[in-house]
């Protein structure tokens, strides 16, 4: 869920609650999100990766928390008994040539994610000739059972700003492949059979041909493909096998080539 998806709560409002941005449930559903927690969120995402991840978990909280403190719904120094008895956590997984991410209050995953293992970075002119593409990235989500998948909005915000990596322009190239990926998810949500609905492959085949430049991957491309998927997705998981999972595979095995 993206930043204005959180809407500012009326005074006879309820507070913004785990539940609404988040998808949890139990005793962390029904929590108001307060400062503090999301105070200690952001420490720990600053000390597990380096940086508060933009979109991510940290940042979903800091908005809701003060939403709810500025509308007198939290004190400004509230903590939810959840993040305070049982803490939140950002914990790191490596799963072949990259590493899961996971961010919890308490027992509650609020965030997962992957990104590719490689150096903080790796600039394109210093990768290899035949290094993965761009384009051939999002052609290989077209190959994984993800192809299949209808495209959502998050997917379109992935293979937009996969787009805006490759041509390195700030907006989406008219009539391209960002412009087609947010027809179909729009298509999507009003389309009533499965049958009727546009597909990952539908968009992504041939996508090497459809870019009007393309480029090896890097990990910056793959983070802010990463970062775009996870900012219009309610449960802050990548899809196995989507763009984002594609884009850091490449990196990843761009990464390899470099240094061997």
């Amino acid at each position: 869920m993206s930043k204005e998806q959180l809407k500012k709560p009326e005074a006879k409002q309820e507070a913004i609650k785990y539940g609404d941005i988040f998808n949890v449930s139990g005793e962390l559903a029904s929590k108001p999100i307060a400062p503090r927690d999301a105070a200690l969120m952001q420490a720990t995402e600053n000390e597990a990766l380096g940086q508060t991840q933009k979109g991510g978990p940290a940042a979903l909280m800091q908005s809701a928390a003060a939403l709810n403190a500025g509308a007198g719904l939290v004190g400004r120094r509230d903590i939810s008994d959840v993040a305070r008895e049982q803490g939140v956590s950002v914990s790191e997984t490596k799963v072949g040539g990259g590493r899961v991410i996971t961010e919890s209050v308490g027992r509650h995953v609020v965030g997962q994610f992957v990104e590719p293992d490689v150096p903080m970075h790796t600039p394109a002119t210093a990768l290899e000739k035949d290094a993965v593409t761009i384009g051939e990235a999002l052609e290989a989500s077209a190959l994984t059972e993800a192809g299949d998948k209808a495209v959502e909005e998050s997917d379109a915000a992935a293979i937009q700003a996969a787009e805006m990596r490759a041509t390195g322009r700030n907006e989406t190239e008219a009539g391209g492949l960002g412009a087609a990926a947010q027809s179909a998810a729009t298509w999507n949500t009003r389309s009533v059979g499965q049958t009727q609905k546009t597909t990952l492959s539908d968009v992504l085949t041939d996508a090497k041909e459809k870019l009007p430049v393309d480029k090896a991957v890097t990990r910056e491309d793959a983070e802010a493909v990463i970062g775009a998927e996870l900012r219009n997705k309610l449960d802050m998981r990548t899809t196995p096998g989507g763009v984002a999972a594609s884009m850091a595979t490449a990196a990843t095995l761009n990464q390899n080539s470099y240094v061997s």
